[in-house]
């Protein structure tokens, strides 16, 4: 039997690199999942990859009313909500004296906001199912997986506003752990260190991400991708796919005992 077998699961930031992975790692082992992508046309091809198990929510998760939405979208279309992975982020990356409010604010918006929102509006549901769950005699266990960085425990020059946002993740997961865990729910945080996405290829003039209607300009110098390569123990930068692996370590059954945990997943970095 697939260790996800009936569960379902909400990925943010799922058309596309670790968030893809995640969903399509969940969905291997048996979950029912709710994909997320700001286009709609990415939401859906996923949703194709997987099949009957998925569907889309598409849409950004900064809008004031996403979390409601996605969280109804599980609900509605199958029955239940077990695994939370709040992924989705881009960065917007300037030294401190050239960060304007907007910068700032909008990777607290994306990285912090967005997921405390979403666990906002599943809290009600959450509550409502184990308290049904209770009188069937029936005991369940949920999970949350918190994405943050390397650049949120130990800093990183010209990410003042991701690196703040991002460490306040682990406040965010340490406080639902003690919140949550009357209700059999446990929270818990995977940090990456580089991974082999978009974002972190070399940076071009031309490669940019859209962010609420701005075209953000993606990527890492490319001396800057070397130095951290070599400082990596493992030599190199992980897979989506191996980010992946990581999320789903605190979404199995194996890991029903372990809560308010913060995990680097860097090949061994620790800038």
């Amino acid at each position: 039997m697939n260790k996800l077998e009936g569960k379902v699961a909400i990925v943010t930031g799922s058309g596309r690199g670790i968030g893809r992975a995640v969903a399509l790692k969940l969905a291997s082992e048996g979950a029912c999942v709710v994909v997320n992508d700001l286009d709609d046309d990415i939401a859906a091809s996923v949703v194709r990859e997987i099949g009957a198990n998925a569907v889309a929510c598409a849409g950004d998760v900064t809008a004031p009313d996403f979390g409601e939405r996605i969280v109804q979208t599980a609900l509605e279309n199958f029955g239940g909500l077990d695994i939370i992975v709040n992924n989705a982020g881009y960065t917007w990356d300037n030294v401190i004296q050239k960060t304007t409010d907007e910068q700032f604010d909008a990777m607290v918006d994306v990285h912090l906001k967005a997921p405390f929102r979403i666990l906002r509006a599943a809290a009600d549901p959450i509550r409502a199912m184990v308290k049904q769950e209770a009188a069937n005699g029936k005991v369940s266990a949920r999970k949350v997986v918190n994405i943050s960085s390397i650049a949120g425990l130990f800093g990183n020059p010209g990410q003042a506003g991701y690196a703040s946002a991002k460490a306040a993740v682990a406040g965010l997961t340490r406080t639902l752990a003690k919140e949550w865990g009357r209700y059999n729910v446990t929270i818990n945080c995977v940090a990456f260190g580089l991974i082999e996405t978009r974002l972190m290829q070399p940076l071009t003039d031309t490669e940019n991400v859209d962010a609420e209607g701005r075209a953000i300009q993606i990527g890492v110098r490319p001396e800057a991708l070397e130095i951290t390569k070599a400082l990596t123990p493992l030599g190199r930068f992980g897979t989506p796919e191996e980010a992946a692996g990581a999320v789903y370590l605190f979404c199995i059954p194996e890991s029903d005992y372990i809560s308010g945990q913060v995990v680097i997943a860097g090949g061994g970095l620790q800038l």
